[in-house]
């Protein structure tokens, strides 16, 4: 089963998902907000997924920060309408910057490092590699 993760933003949503072993995390897309429920219902559709994994904002203290509202409304979201998967929030402080920063070494063309849906999706693997990477020293 897969473990699905988010990087959850008011204008986009970045989303990244293990392979069905649980070794590899990968890119998948990033969607509007409103689509989130429809894209995920029908992702799980066809994939079977053991969890969710939610990056929460927090500021450089440790206190939420002023998406922390919004992030909270999509997890209260996921758990009404897939009460079966566990949802687990994990620090995502950083992630954008780190996302940027592996862009920025990719090698890919300027416009294409630019779009900040491939940051959304990028920071989402990195959300999803900590808490891989975490669950795995337990």
């Amino acid at each position: 089963m897969r473990i699905m993760a988010f990087d959850y933003g008011t204008k986009r949503i970045g989303i990244a998902v293990t392979d069905p072993l649980q070794i590899i995390a990968t890119a998948l897309t990033t969607i509007h907000p409103n689509e989130s429920l429809t894209f995920i219902k029908k992702y799980i559709q066809t994939e079977a997924v053991e969890k969710f994994i939610v990056g929460s904002p927090l500021q450089m203290d440790g206190s939420p920060s002023e998406s922390a509202p919004h992030v909270n409304g999509f997890v209260r979201s996921l758990k009404k309408n897939f009460p079966d998967i566990p949802v687990v929030t994990i620090d995502e402080r950083f992630t954008s910057k780190m996302a940027s920063a592996v862009i920025a070494q990719s090698g890919l063309k300027k416009g294409k490092r630019q779009q900040k849906s491939l940051v959304d999706q990028i920071s989402a693997v990195i959300i999803l590699q900590s808490y891989m990477e975490s669950s795995y020293l337990e």
